[in-house]
């Protein structure tokens, strides 16, 4: 009995990526042999990317993707959002996300299958890239549909397979990503128990990393306004000088993490990127504008940095004599891993990339999995898909990013087992 007890747990968790008639080899041998598909959808999309809310071709080849498999398809879906279902047996039901979108860079990699799109953006001419590795995302999870589609009754729950529109940002004027997937009821009809999604990072082939609770920051942009008087710039007494005002609160807001925020809570930063005042050198403005973004990994402390901002900015202009006017605008939250799913998942994680699952730093880089990830518990984690040659390592959104393929079967063998695992273990 003892032996029968301890084959039956070692089925469930030791191959917990294993239905009833699907062992672990079996699995590992689909996603072998449906490798080469996922690496030529892959480079078929790198090869045609698109801007955020523009992704025709991407979302059309998806959708035929998931209605040749049997799905229940739904397109349109925050302008170009694809979900497809898969219904299994009456256990719970996990969502998986992929995101579509490239950016407005000009490919420098020198591939066969390199992208030579161009468009406009901003009003001018850019080349268009998938810099940041959506292509990727969504081949490996085109590749995870085939074979969990492939399970037929053996599924033991329900999938619902998110390709989104615009992670990288709207356009100008509009709305997108995954906050508006959201209002238009991805997770409306069926409402997912889990969310499960990867990002390719340039770590080493073999890497998947991830933490629990804040991994990705939040990311949230201000401006701030300094009025002071105009006057000549040979007479300064004559006016309210906007612009050594702004500098004074550029290192004021620098006190905020420093020296006003406890820094063994989370990291945070609030940087200046923008700076702009004047007409001409002997002329002191009437204004000057700042720009910045805010990042940190606590939603409490988030509120904090914005409440410090206006406090410093206001009260450092005051004693100048000038005013300050604050504006923050809430960009994407923080991207948090549900501590319990973490606990129960990461085991499947480990068992997947053994010594290659390791425990991620925290990225200051802001992701919209967040929204979805405030909306049932969630699960993110980073996917290795650095070449050896260190030549030929660079971070995402540069034009020089290149992923290596050899690591698209791992996120379609992570991604199939924690779904599988999720489903079968509830």
């Amino acid at each position: 009995m003892r032996s029968l007890t301890y084959t039956l747990l070692a089925f469930l968790v030791g191959t917990a990526a294993a239905t009833a008639d699907t062992t672990a080899a079996d699995l590992d041998a689909r996603i072998t042999a449906l490798t080469p598909k996922v690496v030529a959808w892959r480079r078929d999309i790198h090869a045609h990317p698109e801007l955020g809310n523009r992704e025709f071709r991407t979302a059309g080849l998806v959708a035929e993707h998931l209605e040749g498999l049997g799905m229940e398809v739904r397109t349109g879906i925050a302008h170009t959002g694809v979900v497809g279902i898969l219904r299994g047996g009456d256990g719970p039901v996990v969502a998986l996300r992929a995101d579509m979108d490239a950016l407005p860079v000009t490919e420098q990699v020198d591939l066969p299958f390199a992208s030579t799109v161009t468009t406009e953006y901003d009003g001018e001419e850019v080349g268009v890239m998938h810099a940041c590795g959506h292509d990727n995302h969504v081949a490996i999870l085109m590749g995870v549909a085939e074979v969990l589609a492939g399970l037929g009754n053996e599924l033991p729950g329900t999938v619902l397979f998110l390709f989104q529109p615009a992670e990288e940002g709207a356009p100008e004027g509009e709305e997108g990503g995954a906050d508006l997937m959201l209002r238009e009821g991805a997770f409306a009809d069926p409402v997912p128990d889990v969310v499960f999604g990867l990002h390719v990072f340039p770590m080493p082939v073999g890497v998947i990393a991830s933490r629990p609770e804040g991994l990705m920051a939040s990311s949230d942009r201000f401006t701030i306004t300094v009025n002071g008087t105009q006057t000549h710039g040979a007479m300064p007494w004559m006016g309210v000088d906007p612009v050594v005002t702004a500098s004074q609160v550029v290192l004021g807001l620098q006190t905020i993490p420093a020296r006003q925020l406890d820094a063994t809570l989370t990291p945070s930063v609030v940087s200046v990127g923008r700076i702009e005042g004047g007409v001409r050198n002997n002329i002191i403005p009437e204004t000057v504008e700042l720009e910045g973004t805010i990042r940190t990994f606590d939603a409490d402390t988030r509120t904090d940095i914005h409440r410090r901002i206006e406090t410093t900015a206001t009260h450092i202009a005051e004693s100048a004599g000038a005013t300050a006017d604050v504006a923050v605008d809430l960009g994407y939250p923080v991207t948090r891993n549900d501590p319990a799913l973490y606990r129960r998942m990461a085991p499947t994680l480990e068992r997947v990339a053994g010594p290659g699952f390791v425990e991620a730093r925290p990225v200051t880089g802001a992701e919209d999995f967040s929204y979805l990830a405030e909306a049932v518990p969630g699960l993110f984690f980073f996917l290795g898909v650095a070449p050896d040659d260190p030549a030929l390592v660079a971070p995402n959104h540069s034009p020089r990013f290149y992923a290596d393929e050899r690591a698209l079967p791992l996120g379609v063998k992570a991604l199939t087992e924690l779904t599988l695992d999720y489903l079968s273990l509830d």
